[in-house]
């Protein structure tokens, strides 16, 4: 296991600008408001050689009603319970506050190492502010600007020091990697919880609840993949808040560097216009996809329901609807293992190479039997047929008259592919070539 980081404190002291700093990215929404982050945030960072995680957290609230803060009070508490070091961030410009007393006495519990962190001293005026917080009896106050970085050198070449030097980093950047994604309360979220068996990934029934991409490694019966959680995709002309501005920024982000998408829709509502929005954005990235119709369970069916369901989804989603559709209910965790299990089949199909030798015996004789409609008395002779070096499949055909030949055929190809070389849930991409 990893080293692990976790930032912990009240709402807005700075959390998720220290985690981008040390994890060198923007992958957790910033802004000037309380409650911006509510799950939990994995990220990774570095500091003099040695590799660890970083969690960020969701600004700790007690005695609150409000159901997002008490989901982020057990993300809170999780992410304590799985980190090997704690950052506890307090904000030099109010000093201590109640909520402060109420995580330093938590994390005196927890009988891990704990980093105070003085947040904002951004100026010479602030130095030696932060003096007070050591009545937490939690160790050393460490002065630091999350903003401009100040002191964070320090503050890591501590922590690195009190990291455990056998703890084994494992790289996860070769590992396939599978969005979750679909519109607003679809069960995007649950189903994470699903697959993995914890509430890693906050759930309630009010659209827009989670708001940062959230990585999870799933590494279980037989798989071993990165899983990303996103925000729900809106249409743009209802996106009023700039914090739902940048999730669906992130979300759309996601689905650019995964490998394959679990594409969800609701049972109840069937595909919509922005669901059809949001598959055409994963096909016009050339990325895998399964389809899962999620709350099956609250469809009223008889046996040929799922059959006429799904004859009609596919209508909506042509001419690319060579993709596999699961129905499912994360709430009974009905077919959710099948979810992953094509989801992974997919992912074989998106890296599948053919042989050039094997393309052209088996496609040339069907070209030359079914060859390109002539036009104005020139004939277009196809001569050769390879797999291009491309992350997706996608394939170059060698002809006299590349410039001549219509989408019409080119649809013809493409489905002779699919016929002969299993290529379900890829988009493909033919390109005509002279010879």
């Amino acid at each position: 296991m990893s080293n692990i980081i976790a930032i912990v404190g009240r709402p807005n002291v700075g959390k998720s600008t220290l985690f981008n700093r040390l994890t060198e990215s923007s992958n957790a929404i910033v802004k000037e408001i309380s409650g911006v982050t509510r799950d939990r945030i994995y990220g990774r960072g570095e500091w003099n050689g040695m590799p660890f995680s970083v969690i960020d957290t969701g600004g700790y609230v007690h005695g609150s009603e409000d159901i997002f803060e008490g989901e982020i009070r057990k993300q809170v508490k999780l992410a304590i319970e799985e980190a090997s070091v704690i950052v506890f961030m307090v904000d030099v410009t109010t000093g201590i506050v109640d909520l402060d007393e109420t995580v330093a006495a938590m994390l005196r519990k927890s009988k891990k190492k704990v980093f105070i962190v003085a947040n904002k001293v951004d100026n010479t005026q602030r130095y030696g502010l932060s003096s007070e917080f050591y009545q937490f009896g939690l160790g050393d106050v460490y002065d630091m600007s999350a903003t401009n970085g100040s002191g964070t050198g320090e503050l890591l070449d501590d922590i690195i020091n009190a990291f455990d030097p056998n703890a084994q980093f494992e790289e996860v950047s070769d590992l396939p990697r599978i969005a979750v994604v679909g519109k607003p309360n679809v069960g995007k979220s649950s189903l994470i919880n699903a697959f993995t068996g914890q509430e890693r990934n906050i759930v309630t029934d009010i659209s827009g609840t989670t708001r940062d991409a959230i990585n999870t490694r799933f590494k279980a019966f037989g798989f071993d993949f990165m899983l990303i959680d996103t925000a729900g995709i809106r249409k743009k002309a209802k996106v009023t808040e700039d914090i739902e501005y940048y999730s669906t920024l992130r979300s759309v982000r996601t689905i650019e560097n995964a490998d394959v998408c679990i594409f969800m829709i609701d049972a109840t509502e069937g595909i919509q216009k922005q669901d059809l929005h949001i598959y055409y954005m994963i096909e016009k990235n050339h990325k895998g996809v399964v389809v899962l119709v999620n709350k099956w369970d609250l469809v009223e069916k008889d046996h040929t329901t799922m059959l006429q369901y799904e004859e009609k989804l596919r209508e909506e989603l042509a001419p690319f609807n060579d993709v596999p559709i699961i129905f499912t209910s994360t709430l009974t965790k009905q077919r959710i293992h099948k979810a992953l299990e094509t989801a992974m089949e997919v992912y074989e199909n998106r890296i599948k190479k053919v042989q050039t030798s094997e393309l052209n015996d088996l496609l040339l004789p069907i070209i030359d039997a079914t060859p390109p409609p002539s036009l104005k008395g020139k004939y277009i002779k196809i001569k050769y047929i390879t797999q291009l070096p491309t992350h997706a499949p996608a394939f170059a055909f060698f002809c006299n008259l590349p410039q001549y030949i219509p989408d019409s055929y080119k649809r013809f190809l493409e489905n002779k592919l699919r016929a002969n070389f299993n290529f379900t849930g890829i988009p493909i991409r033919i390109f005509f070539r002279k010879k």
